[in-house]
């Protein structure tokens, strides 16, 4: 398997996210190479952490079986549920109580922490970073920017 990271502009996500997953191959299986896409924040070490969150995440549910549609029909459903004013704006879809990969996604955090521990990051003021971003992203869209 190969697999590929890269950091993007915001607007060339498949749906609203800052971090996203997905395998080439036979999606019910979740084979072929891994693809792996984060969203431009300004700051390699943030683009680098939310990297490292959905690597750890990916390999966690590849290995416990669960396929990436099972995962991306909830994230958008999720988002779906934003846009309705049911989820909060910074409510994060693998922290909801029926998210398919909630324990994956607390584990990838938990090492997310570790790791920006040692690259000197503060954890608080890389979560209003990436906040700040997701909301400016959001303000542009609705004023029919492109970034």
């Amino acid at each position: 398997m190969n697999i590929t990271i890269k950091t993007i502009p915001q607007k060339d996500h498949r749906y609203e996210t800052i971090g996203d997953y997905w395998f080439t191959g036979d999606k019910p299986t979740n084979s072929g190479d891994l693809e792996v896409r984060v969203s431009d924040v300004g700051d390699w070490r943030y683009e680098l952490l939310v990297a490292l969150h959905e690597l750890v995440e990916v390999a966690l549910l590849k290995h416990k079986g669960v396929s990436e549609p099972v995962i991306m029909a909830f994230d958008e459903a999720f988002e779906a549920k934003r846009a309705r004013g049911e989820v909060g704006v910074n409510d994060e879809p693998g922290d909801a109580s029926e998210a398919p990969y909630r324990d994956e996604h607390r584990f990838a955090e938990n090492l997310e922490r570790l790791m920006a521990q040692r690259l000197g990051v503060n954890w608080d003021d890389y979560d209003k970073h990436l906040e700040k971003h997701w909301e400016t992203q959001r303000q542009s869209v609705k004023a029919g920017g492109q970034d």
